[in-house]
């Protein structure tokens, strides 16, 4: 047993021990002291990046949480506003967020003075915990209806132990903050010099997907409902869905999307377009033709568009196998 490992389970154990004697009003506050106790290491410093005017990022190379990278796989976005920063997606632990809190305190002298959540998947929102200790419970926190409710519900957990389990509990200590504060589609938040405007297009990558535009700099922050060099978790998504996002962004009169995983740039949608049409259509086609699935990943596999960014994709290999079975489940179902 680790030293974590230990500390952890004495922990355990004490917090058991104090609920057979303490108050019960007193369990919850002693519980939340045991937590902040038993922490995960601090993270290495990522360098903020300027994207365009008003927008920066610290920039996450990994797709996916591992021991190693402690959970950092998720881009973190800061609009820059002269009443203060909008922080577009928090990050995937405490630690992570106390990083970005030291970068952006090297950079500007100014205060968080707001989140947007893009979706209930841990790593856009775990790092809340780390913003509302240093700016104040009161920090708005903005997502979809749906989100606010998966994470104060079963989503919210479960993030939680996924990131301590994939990280080897490298995020220990990172409690639950939901956000707070509800954004429907069409919504506009108004800072001073900037303006930005919330989109919703049902079920996406979620069904609770927003993107962030950031009207002044004609840029939108979309989250994971496309990604540079990464295929999108498809297990609450839609395909068909997305791609009908795709055209609706594309007449927002952006010329610069910034996704919530790789690179930001002028072809993410294109990338992201022409890999999922590769992976939908030849499912589609199979349902027609009545083939099989492991017919249908074949003719994918095949497909050009997919054959193209299969090298350069993360988790390609071990990920295609479930993406075209979801595919064939979507065909399958739109055919009826």
């Amino acid at each position: 047993m680790n030293r974590r490992q230990f500390l952890h389970s004495s922990a355990a154990f004490g917090a058991l021990t104090a609920a057979e004697f303490a108050p019960w009003q007193s369990i919850n506050a002693f519980a939340r002291e045991v937590e902040d106790f038993v922490r995960g290491p601090a993270i290495k410093d990522h360098p903020l990046r300027q994207v365009s005017k008003h927008v920066w990022m610290i920039f996450s190379p990994d797709g996916f949480p591992t021991p190693e990278n402690q959970g950092m796989m998720c881009n973190i976005s800061f609009v820059d506003t002269a009443r203060g920063l909008v922080v577009v997606d928090s990050g995937a632990s405490v630690q992570i967020g106390e990083m970005a809190i030291r970068q952006i305190r090297k950079a500007f002298n100014k205060p968080v003075i707001a989140i947007i959540n893009t979706h209930y998947h841990g790593d856009h929102w775990l790092g809340n915990h780390a913003y509302v200790e240093a700016y104040g419970k009161d920090l708005p926190l903005y997502a979809h209806p749906g989100t606010i409710k998966a994470v104060q519900g079963v989503q919210g957990k479960l993030w939680r132990t996924l990131m301590e389990q994939w990280t080897n509990q490298a995020t220990l200590g990172t409690r639950v903050v939901p956000p707070t504060q509800s954004l429907e589609h069409g919504a506009e938040l108004k800072f001073a010099d900037l303006t930005l405007r919330l989109h919703h297009f049902g079920t996406v990558h979620t069904p609770f997907d927003l993107c962030v535009e950031v009207v002044e700099d004609k840029l939108m922050l979309v989250g994971d409902v496309a990604m540079d060099r990464r295929i999108a978790n498809m297990d609450d998504g839609s395909y068909l869905g997305t791609l009908q996002a795709y055209e609706t962004l594309e007449k927002t009169g952006c010329s610069l999307w910034l996704p919530g995983h790789g690179e930001p740039g002028a072809q993410v949608l294109h990338w992201n377009r022409e890999l999922f049409e590769g992976i939908y259509r030849p499912c589609e086609q199979a349902i027609k033709d009545g083939l099989p699935l492991d017919t249908a990943k074949a003719q994918v596999l095949k497909d050009p568009r997919v054959a193209s960014r299969a090298k350069d994709t993360k988790g390609f290999e071990s990920n295609i196998g479930k993406y075209v079975s979801l595919a064939y489940l979507e065909a399958e179902a739109a055919g009826f």
